[in-house]
């Protein structure tokens, strides 16, 4: 897939307040400062379209980008640590919540891993709670670029082992790096894929 518009529509705090056209959307959600901002302006061929902050928790709203015109890239506040209050986290956290129980739109959600770092709890309890909820996900691990390729591998099978003790099979993932487009293709390729079989699903006749 090659992206050749993205534009901003609406940030909120209220899932009713959303876009209410039926097409598909993908969340991107992660801890804070895990490079979030800087993937979706990579994704998109833009610099500024996502705002980047050295400040962790920047993302403080349900940010809607349409893409292509065909569907939306939704990024969404980032969890754990955030130079917010405690009040602040709370409403975060409901309005996540609720976007992810309530947006029927919502095809797959991307959840945002360091692959510097060894798992996090937060993480791990974060991908606990979408399986709980039927809420098909990827994993997108990020900043590739600051590990060598066996560094990258064993962080993969840290993460492997741990989710295969009580999940039947390791999410879908994807490695990738804003600094070298690393995974660039593959992850707007695996959207274009789910799109063009939706509209196949969509297109489909009952007698067919």
């Amino acid at each position: 897939m090659q992206i050749k518009t993205a534009e901003f529509v609406v940030s909120n705090q209220e899932v009713a307040k959303c876009p209410t056209n039926k097409l598909p959307e993908y969340a991107f959600i992660g801890r804070s400062n895990v490079g979030k901002s800087s993937l979706i302006n990579m994704l998109t061929n833009q610099k500024n379209l996502a705002k980047t902050s050295g400040r962790p928790g920047k993302t403080q709203l349900i940010n809607h980008f349409l893409i292509n015109k065909e569907w939306f890239l939704v990024d969404l506040p980032g969890y754990g640590y955030a130079r917010v209050s405690k009040a602040a986290k709370k409403t975060f956290q409901k309005f996540i919540t609720a976007y992810f129980s309530e947006r029927k739109q919502l095809v797959s959600a991307f959840v945002l891993v360091d692959i510097r770092h060894a798992p996090q709890t937060v993480d791990l309890a974060f991908m606990q709670w979408l399986g709980e909820h039927g809420i098909p996900f990827s994993i997108i691990f990020t900043k590739a670029d600051k590990l060598r390729p066996k560094a990258i591998e064993d962080h993969i099978d840290k993460y492997k082992s741990i989710l295969l003790e009580t999940w039947e099979e390791f999410p879908n993932y994807f490695v990738t790096s804003s600094a070298n487009y690393t995974g660039k293709d593959a992850l707007l390729n695996y959207i274009d894929t789910i799109n063009k079989d939706l509209i196949a699903s969509a297109n489909k006749s009952p007698l067919q």
